[in-house]
């Protein structure tokens, strides 16, 4: 019950600090685009690169591996690629929301929208 109150009282602290939380929010959602990981499926035979906006910068694929003339196998390989560099840009994405409300003084777990 306590712990209810201590939260309620670091939610009235980050009221007043809302104009440094939304300064912090536009920091953060350009550092975003800055975000970028990578990765790959068939023994790096198809690499995909993205942001952190999710969105797909870059798609790489073998010649030995166009040279199969697979489409399923490649269709196959791109997703997979996708899906882990998709999933490693997400990671990165929560470590830095962590370490900015950790800055902004957040109680560990507290989730904000847009955040996590």
């Amino acid at each position: 019950m306590f712990d209810m109150f201590r939260n309620m009282g670091a939610l009235g602290g980050m009221l007043r600090n809302l104009p440094k939380m939304q300064e912090e929010m536009q920091k953060f959602q350009a550092k975003l685009g800055q975000l970028t990981a990578e990765g790959d499926a068939g023994a790096g035979m198809a690499r995909v690169r993205v942001n952190g906006r999710m969105e797909v910068l870059q798609v790489q694929v073998s010649d030995d591996l166009w040279k199969l003339q697979d489409r399923e196998m490649l269709e196959d390989l791109v997703r997979a690629a996708t899906n882990q560099a998709l999933d490693r840009v997400r990671m990165q994405i929560a470590e830095e929301a962590q370490r900015m409300g950790s800055e902004m003084g957040l109680p560990p777990g507290m989730n904000l929208p847009g955040l996590s």
